[in-house]
This record gives C-alpha cells, structure tokens and sequence, in this order.
C-alpha cells in the first residue's frame, strides 16, 4: 500500500481483541500475491496492536504492508529472532471482516493475503476545513457582521478575513473540522406508501433472521420492502448493507435510500474518487452512517452490528469478482449475515435456479399500480410482448420496431453488444483480425478510430487496406451499440442516450446520464444489459431487445437462464407509469422456451423446466462446480500443471472434466480442469491443496493459477 511511514509508529485506534499486556505477539499476515508464501507470521508489539490492525513489516530485505489476524501471548520463535512492526496505520480492519477474509481464502482457494487486499480500509485521510461558530458574546456588529453572524455555524470559506477579526473580539470561534467529499447522487423524492398484503406479509417473515427470496416481479416495489426491512434493522441498533448488481444501479438505489433515512446512508463503489471512497469508508467504521449501499464490493463495508443483508437483483453476473479470490458476493452475503445472526434477503423478478432452489420465497405477483395499467397488460400489470422474427432478415431493425421508435416518445434499446462492428475481415483473402495476444476477434469502435480487444485493451487502428494481400475490401461485420447509436441518432427526432461500458467509463458519467435521459421529455436510451437493470422511468412506454438470442449461442450452462433474465428484466423497465407501454424482442430463435417464457412473463415455468433440466445434467444446484485455469507463455508448462492439478484432487462424488486447452489470453497459454461434484467441502479442500502444491513446485514457477469456485 505504502502509506504507513517505515520509520515511526504513530497512535492508532485500538482494538478490542488487543491483548492488554505490555508484550504481546501479533499474527501478520504480509499483503504480497505469491502463493508460495506461507503465513501467518509473529511479530513482537505493544498492547496498542489489535486484530486488524494495518502494519509495516520488516520481512527478510524488504519492508511490507500486512494485517494482524491474530494475537498471541508466546510464539514458538525465540523472543531474540522476533522483529517488530515499524508503523501502525491509523485505520483498521474489523475483526469481524478479518475473520471473513481468512474464510474467504479457504472457500475460494485463495491466498489470505489477496482476500484481505479486498477489505483493507481505502487509502487517503481526512479532509479538514475551518468551521467558525458564534460564540454568543455581545458587541458593536455593522449589518454585514450581523448577517455574518446569522449564517453561522457554517465553513469559514471566503468569509475568513472577516471571521478573524471577530474572533479576535471573542464574538466568534474558528477551528478545522472534517470535511465529508460526498459523492454524487440523483436526487429522489421519497415515495413511502402502505403496504399491499403481500408486501405486509414478506416484512412480516423478514422480522426474523434467515434468508428469504424476495420473488417479486418488476414494478412490484420491491425496494419499498427493503427500505421498510431496513428501517426495522435501524430501530433495533442495526446496521444494513443493500447490494447492487451495478455502478449504473448504485445512484439510483443510494437516492432512495438516502430520501428515507438520510445521512445515515453510505455510497460504496469503485467509481469514486479516493477521497470519497475513503470518506463514506470512515463514516460506516465510525458508525456515523449505518447503511452501506453499493455493487459488490460493498460486502465488505464496515458495518457494525449488521442486522440486514440485502442483495437486490440476485440473478445479475456482475456479483462474481474475477479477480482472485473469485469471489461471489451473494455467496459471501450470506456467509457475512450467517456470522452476523443478521436477515438475508436476495430480491429479483427473475431469480436464479439455485437461489428459487434454497432460500424460503417471499412473493409478491402483482405490480403495486396494475390496476391503473391500460388494456392488454396481463393481472399481474405486466406490459405485452411480442416476438419479431428475424430469420431472413436483412436489416438490423424489423419494420414494425422502426414504426414503434418513431412513435414512443420514451423507450429502451438493449443490444448487449459493443462497439460499432462485431469483427472486420478482408473479403478478398479471408482474413480476420485477431489480437495478438488472444485468440479473439478485435471489435472495432469507429469513434476512436480502432480495432479493440474486449479481453486484454489491446488496441490498433481500422486497416484501410489487408496487410496479408493489400486489398481494400476490408467488409464490417455485425453491430454493437455505437454503430445502433449513430443509426438512430440520423432516423429519429428524440436524443439518443448511450449507456455501455465505453460511456459509463469516467467519474459520475452514469448519474449524469441517466438524470439526462430521466429529464428529457423525450429520449431512447440505448445501451448493453446496464440498460436492463432495475432503472424505474415511468415514462417509458416502449422497450426493445435486438439480437435476444445472443446469449443462447454460448456454451454455457447458464445460456438460457440469462436470455430469460435479460429478456424479462427489460421487460419490465416499460409501461410502468399511466401510458403504459409494449415490449419488441427481435431473435433469429422465436421458439426458444427461454424466449417464449420471457415473452409469457412465465418465470415459475421458466424455473420449473430450468430446475429439471439441471437436475438430470447434474449442474447446480445439484451439483458444485470448480474451474481451475493454468496459464503460461509455454504452454507445454501450463498443460502439465494442469495435469498436476487434476491428478491431486481424488475426491468422492466428483465428475472430473479435462485438462482441456482455452483461447490464448493475454499472451498466455490456458488450460483448465473443471470438476463437478457433490462434496463441496472435500472438493474444495482438495483443489486448495492439489493447486498450492504445484504452486511450489520449482517446474511450474512461470505458471499462474487461477482457482473459480461457483464460476458463472
């Protein structure tokens, strides 16, 4: 981290696991990403050193960052060959989240150094500003003294030469303050209405610990539930964590929460600026903010007494970190309110087959104003869809999808693809332009001007001719969202608003411009699945998924439940005010059930049959899976730690696939080994073990291992 001075030990908030002793022994865990480093390691401190604690250590010839894990009074060390940390940090990790890391290493074959990188308090320190306040006294005040005086307690700010000057008569007091750097929002009036039945009937189940489903379909004011369930949590001295499957959702969920209960309320995500970031961290450790809302990370918030765990779209893909630990935020959500006795509640409209398959279900069938809905929307308030065949076609847009935009004044575009062309080839030779460092084809992005990797950044600019035959025949295949956007921009009279990862790049870009596209009496809103998730615009009347049947071409398990998913959630982003709205989903694959269950608003159907079919292939819930990946430049090394790995893990109830070679990435050789199994635990020990003795063996030094326990 290199933030702790080597030199000096400055006072630090101790905690309450710290040994009262004079001498104790403290066990570091160094924050270093080797797997061949085996810790804990003891060090010899002072009572002012507590689990948690961030410190500087010496470690053979270099000096390191680490956290203390445990404390102890003897070490099997003689006291004479213990060295003792050089600086203490002025923040520190909770014990309950030390605890958690350490949990988190084992259960994702992890290292306990990397799992606590991911709940290490953030880097920065306070921001002070002079804050003067009237100190009552009388004296001789000219007008703009009293109206000075009137504005106070308040930052001293332009107002300082003046503010001196009655301090110096004793009429005021100035003195530095924390500054909080909040970040931005949207702001939201607050909405609070009565329960329905069925809303009164989940709080009623939510007022006691466990894990429940919140099953309700969109528009069915499930946040409502979670603002109740939370101010429940805070009236017994509670704290809450809510999670949200994006940067793009966070704003929106943060206005809400922050409506209803104030201040108390924390943002926690990767977006923000460090000073920020570091803020809203201090604000939850100190217990000024009791509510953490945020995308995955904010698992690891800082919350106190934690009564609540919410984790609001359960079925969304962006819960699964991909770095190491691969970790899966509702899985460790629900390890963190297991620990903490606290309620566990995860809400979706299209929840996964495994999550209908273990947690109790809380439903809620109907949208709250269904009623108020016009005609041809079904009883539960649900807008009509219609399914466009799109075989034979030649065009991107139907017909009757060009007739519906020039119409709607508001509607949502889903085309979960970016950039302008899927791949660019040379029509006369056959080449297609690849990555040199990944076996994929390189999206171009006409806006920049070149041809991009998706995996690596590789970038290089558009050929206007083939390099391999020096024809200029270089043909665009496929669209992506840039190209959609420049398209609509020059056929339709409303604004177009872009939402990808290419546009939600850069600090507060998403609030702005979803607060835009809110603002605009009229607008499209085009964009890849950010634009799907949980966003409520009553005025849009109109919602359309172009190529729906993408995800089905993937060989995934999981391919049809998120063509379902992502059909059925931007679905329900139309028809939510009094105009009501319709649904155009265009797919080369009409008949799919996935599809035609979306289009039904069927997600019992959908779960049932989903349910059965995994049931007879084994995939979860029925069955655990665990993906082991082996990368090096030579791929003769990758292949035999591969084969290493998969010949260390024997294990009862196990189905082992492979070593089976990958796509090149990153320049890097790739094979994995995939087991399926129906002993969790054993599985997982296993492979811990199988991969951290071939992490120290000396023939596969050049290899990287990367462990995915639940991949997605």
């Amino acid at each position: 981290m290199g933030r702790l001075s080597p030199t000096k030990i400055p006072s630090t908030e101790v905690s309450s696991h710290a040994l009262s002793s004079a001498r104790v022994i403290a066990r570091v865990e160094p924050l270093t990403t080797t797997r061949r480093l085996s810790g804990p390691f003891d060090y010899r401190v002072n009572g002012d050193v507590g689990v948690g604690s961030v410190v500087r250590i010496p470690f053979g010839r270099q000096a390191l960052d680490g956290v203390v894990v445990e404390l102890a009074e003897t070490s099997a060390l003689p006291d004479e060959r213990l060295a003792s940390p050089t600086a203490v940090g002025p923040d520190s990790v909770p014990a309950d989240l030390v605890a958690l890391a350490r949990w988190m290493a084992v259960e994702y074959c992890s290292t306990p150094a990397r799992a606590l990188s991911l709940v290490l308090p953030p880097p920065g320190r306070a921001k002070t500003a002079l804050w003067a306040e009237a100190t009552g006294a009388d004296g001789r005040l000219t007008d703009r003294q009293r109206a000075l005086l009137a504005r106070l307690p308040g930052p001293a700010g332009a107002d300082l030469a003046a503010l001196r000057r009655l301090e110096q008569r004793g009429l005021v007091t100035i003195g530095r303050r924390a500054s909080r750097r909040a970040p931005r929002t949207n702001p939201a009036a607050d909405r609070p209405v009565e329960p329905t039945a069925a809303q009164a009937q989940a709080l009623a189940a939510l007022a006691a610990a466990g894990e429940f489903l919140l099953h309700g379909v969109t528009g069915s004011w499930k946040t409502e539930v979670y603002l109740r369930a939370a101010a429940a949590a805070l009236e017994r001295g509670q704290g809450v964590i809510v999670l949200v499957p994006e940067i793009a959702l966070t704003p929106q969920a943060v206005a809400r929460f922050a409506a209803r209960f104030g201040d108390t309320v924390a943002l926690l995500h990767s977006a923000l600026s460090d000073g920020e970031r570091y803020d809203e961290w201090r604000r939850l450790r100190a217990g000024e903010a009791r509510i953490a809302v945020g995308p995955r990370s904010a698992v690891f918030a800082p919350v106190e007494r934690l009564g609540l765990v919410v984790v609001d779209e359960e079925h969304d893909a962006s819960y699964k970190h991909e770095g190491d630990p691969r970790y899966d935020a509702r899985h460790v959500a629900a390890e963190r309110a297991r620990r903490a006795g606290a309620t566990l509640v995860a809400g979706s409209a299209t929840p996964r087959p495994e999550t209908a398959f273990r947690l109790r279900r809380l439903l809620l069938p109907a949208r709250v104003e269904a009623a108020a809905r016009p005609s041809g929307f079904d009883a539960r308030g649900l807008p009509p869809v219609r399914v466009l065949d799109m075989r034979g076609a030649r065009e991107p847009l139907h017909p009757d999808t060009w007739r519906a935009l020039t119409s709607a004044r508001k509607a949502i575009v889903l085309l979960n693809r970016r950039g302008w062309s899927n791949f660019i080839t040379c029509r006369s030779c056959g080449k297609a332009w690849e990555c040199p460092n990944c076996d994929v084809a390189l999206v171009l992005h006409r806006a920049e001007g070149t041809l991009a990797c998706h995996h690596c950044g590789h970038r290089e600019r558009i050929p206007q001719r083939c390099d391999a035959c020096g024809s200029l025949a270089v043909a665009r295949h496929g669209a992506g969202t840039e190209r959609a956007e420049a398209e609509l921009r020059e056929a339709l009279d409303v604004p177009v608003f872009r939402l990808d990862a290419d546009t939600a790049a850069t600090k507060d870009a998403v609030p702005e411009l979803l607060a835009r596209f809110g603002a605009a009496p009229a607008g499209l809103l085009l964009g890849t699945q950010m634009v799907a998730k949980g966003h409520d615009f009553p005025d849009v009347t109109l919602g359309v998924v172009l190529d729906a049947d993408a995800t089905l071409r993937f060989p995934d398990f999981r391919a049809e439940e998120r063509t379902f998913a992502l059909i059925a959630q931007l679905a329900g982003r139309a028809g939510r005010g009094p105009r009501g709205g319709r649904v155009l989903v265009q797919t080369t694959t009409p008949d799919a059930p996935a599809i035609q269950a979306a289009a039904r608003h069927d997600a019992d159907g959908f779960l049932r049959e989903e349910l059965e079919r995994r049931r007879a292939l084994r995939y979860p819930p029925f069955a655990d899976l665990i993906r082991v990946v082996c990368s090096a430049h030579d791929g003769a090394a990758a292949r035999a730690a591969a084969d290493r790995v998969a010949g260390g893990v024997a294990v009862p109830e196990t189905e082992r696939l492979g070593p089976a070679p990958l796509f090149s990435l990153r320049g890097r050789e790739r094979f994995q080994v995939v087991l399926k199994t129906g002993a969790r635990a054993a599985a997982v020990a296993a492979t811990g073990a199988a991969v951290e003795g071939a992490a120290r063996e000396r023939a596969f030094r050049d290899v990287n291992f990367s462990v995915d326990v639940d991949p997605v």
